[in-house]
């Protein structure tokens, strides 16, 4: 049973703005340490913390009440299996939204300029 959907794009020059202007005061707000890591280790960081950016927004919008309950940006860590799929590492106050029988799926799409992102939240169904 889906639980919440949510969708985000952003532009990668907005980020890429942020990063220029804010620098490690915007990093260490929204990115985790092994995001940040990440990022920095492709050719195009900012497409990477772009796609981070959407993937956190689409997991708030999905929540619908996320920005209510005080989650934070580093509560969600989003990470890519060897494959390069991206999936949701839920710390802090995400862990405590997501029952033992809910699951949270992301997916990421991305052009030159901009970056998309569709969450959703499931409850597994019982057999």
């Amino acid at each position: 049973m889906v639980l919440g959907l949510g969708i985000d794009i952003i532009e990668i020059e907005r980020i890429k703005k942020s990063i220029e202007k804010y620098g490690e005061r915007f990093l260490n707000k929204v990115f985790t340490k092994e995001e940040i890591r990440y990022c920095n280790t492709k050719f195009n960081k900012y497409q990477h913390y772009a796609a981070r950016f959407a993937a956190k927004e689409a997991v708030y919008k999905a929540l619908a009440s996320g920005w209510k309950e005080g989650l934070r940006w580093k509560d969600i860590e989003i990470q890519n299996d060897t494959s390069g799929m991206p999936s949701i590492s839920p710390t802090g106050k995400l862990q405590s939204f997501l029952s033992n029988n809910t699951q949270l799926r992301i997916s990421i799409s991305h052009s030159e300029n901009y970056v998309t992102s569709v969450a959703i939240i499931f409850k597994n169904s019982s057999a």
